[in-house]
């Protein structure tokens, strides 16, 4: 097989080898995993299981037809059992699952998009048509495999899913849920860039990645291997042996760097002259706690709890349902503080269940707005977080707030739930700080707004860095504008900490730039000391702050703010790191 590279945009540091999974849209929308050897038969069992079910359920649909009942009704349920005898849905897939490794689902329809695109290519539009009814069938045996499902813990084990990398030409929000517990070392997607959540995400789970690909899905074949570079954002596909052992050699290096920065975990976030910083962790789930806890971090700086939410079949979660998982997040953390951001859906993180198309999702009715405009949703997910806050220290993240308006009627509608709970005598904590997400310009340009309402504030670079630039950060095509560096980022960012600062509240990073080891020691020359990042990233940040002297980093920093000039700021950035 030739050897080819493709040239991307470098998302996820780290080198990743192993084999190509091609997901193709329609394998996304069912779960997805690779079967360990000793568990093929039994996922072969499980297939061969469900086709007999839907044959039952034929032969039933057939016999129960009533005696007037139209003929060609008959012959449906015939042809539909005609399909589920052909080998090519009886026993194509079977083999799939033995030679790919494929969980049964997975298997079916990756035979099922293969027989499809035949189908396409049929002239007889009659014959084309077909295409539905092998569907149809497909979806019956579908319905049957999920209530046969076993749980992921079972399966998916062993040689085969560590050498997994995925490649597809997008993936969401609510697709990448499915790949949090899995040994996925690696993503390559055609589009993205370099703060899409398929990078955000990637970053989080602390695995190589590359966006922005263009074709890769297309040119990669199925089982190629591949190596993710992800320091430079190249994929090498089919690599020579040399090249092959050049890059496990380097794999090696890094694994030995790593293994160092664990011996920090337990050593306190200091800077060399004496400054304690706050490391703090960025979950969507309650599970990620263990890692945070692990990672050693002082709490939780963002809770993004609009993952609870996602990828529930269009059915919202409870009151009850919520709060069970914020309190599992909070004894989790051990009297840690849990910052608990509420719901923040639009822009690239819709629900199933919103029908609101809007022609700029990211300018549109998302976050608060969203919250305000749904304010039962709204009061129940409030209400979840304070009875959480009876278990342990929480604080309410408001995202996405512009209007002294939109922060007065926050504060009024979490009034309302602590006198809603108060008079059903639920408690709750009644000193729970509320702070607000700084993440709009118009934010950033009106801080005496927020200082004075406020509890403390958090700076979510992510979505400031595209507002401020009007840059869509999922749109690969203008990725390479998306600049955290931009003299009008650093300034807002900056003006954030000294406010917080002045007013005496506590400020925060929680976007990308506080996991950015690059920035560490600029963010620390502006006076933060507060950062917020996923489990991943936190030793390495803390082993920048325990190298870092502030007396020298801030006139350095204050150097850096005075300039307007792209490249020497990004040029004085680098010096920083010599400090």
């Amino acid at each position: 097989m030739a050897s080819f590279t493709l040239h991307g945009i470098p998302v996820s540091r780290g080198i990743a080898i192993g084999r190509a999974h091609l997901l193709a849209a329609a394998a996304l929308d069912v779960k997805h995993y690779l079967v360990a050897e000793e568990h093929l038969e039994a996922e072969v069992q499980r297939l061969q299981q469900a086709l007999v079910a839907v044959h039952k359920e034929l032969q039933t649909l057939w016999l129960d037809l009533p005696k007037d009942a139209p003929t060609e009704l008959g012959a449906f349920i015939d042809v539909h059992a005609l399909i589920l005898s052909d080998p090519m849905i009886s026993e194509a897939p079977l083999d799939i699952i033995r030679t790919r490794h494929y969980n049964a689902e997975w298997a079916l329809l990756t035979q099922i998009d293969e027989l499809s695109a035949q189908f396409d290519e049929i002239e007889d539009p009659y014959l084309r048509e077909r295409k539905a009814d092998i569907q149809q069938v497909a979806e019956r045996v579908l319905k049957v495999l999920m209530g046969s499902a076993q749980p992921l813990a079972a399966v998916g084990d062993g040689e085969y899913q560590a050498q997994m990398i995925v490649v597809a030409h997008d993936i969401s929000p609510a697709d990448m849920l499915q790949f949090r517990d899995r040994s996925f070392i690696g993503f390559v997607t055609d589009v993205g860039g370099q703060n899409s959540h398929t990078a955000i995400v990637a970053r989080s789970l602390d695995i190589p990645a590359a966006v922005g690909m263009s074709q890769a899905s297309t040119l990669v074949a199925q089982d190629d291997w591949i190596i993710i570079d992800g320091d430079a954002g190249v994929v090498i596909v089919n690599p020579s042996a040399l090249v092959l052992e050049q890059y496990r050699e380097r794999q090696n290096a890094l694994q030995r760097a790593r293994k160092k920065l664990n011996k920090l975990k337990k050593t306190p976030a200091v800077t060399k002259d004496g400054t304690p910083i706050t490391l703090l962790a960025n979950i969507e789930l309650p599970d990620d706690c263990a890692a945070a806890m692990e990672a050693g971090a002082n709490g939780v700086g963002l809770f993004r709890s609009e993952f609870l939410f996602m990828g529930r079949n269009s059915r919202i979660p409870s009151e009850d349902e919520q709060f069970e998982q914020y309190k599992r997040a909070v004894v989790a953390m051990k009297g840690r503080p849990v910052t608990i951001r509420t719901l923040d859906i639009g822009a690239d993180k819709p629900l199933d269940q919103t029908e609101h198309t809007a022609l700029n999702p990211a300018l549109g009715l998302r976050a608060i707005r969203y919250c305000l405009a749904e304010p039962q949703l709204f009061l129940a997910q409030l209400r979840a977080i304070l009875r959480a806050s009876a278990f342990g220290k929480v604080r309410i993240l408001i995202p996405m707030l512009a209007h002294a308006f939109e922060i007065d009627q926050s504060l009024a509608m979490i009034a309302q739930a602590k006198a809603e709970l108060r008079e059903e005598g639920v408690k709750f904590d009644e000193t729970v700080q509320v702070g607000a997400m700084i993440e709009i310009p118009a934010a950033a340009l009106a801080l005496p707004m927020f200082v004075k309402r406020m509890d403390f504030l958090s700076i979510g670079t992510n979505d400031l860095i595209q507002y401020t630039l009007a840059i869509d950060r999922v749109d690969y095509e203008v990725a390479h504008l998306y600049n955290p560096l931009h003299p009008a980022v650093l300034q807002l960012i900056a003006m954030t900490i000294a406010a917080g600062h002045k007013a005496g509240i506590d400020v925060a990073v929680c976007g990308e730039m506080a996991g950015d080891v690059k920035l560490t020691r600029l963010l620390l020359g502006m006076g933060l000391r507060e950062f917020s990042m996923h489990p991943a990233q936190l030793l390495s940040v803390k082993q920048e702050i325990l190298n870092s002297d502030l007396a020298r980093l801030a006139p350095q920093t204050r150097k850096i703010m005075r300039s307007m000039e792209p490249d020497a700021i990004a040029d004085a950035v680098q010096q920083l790191q010599l400090m």
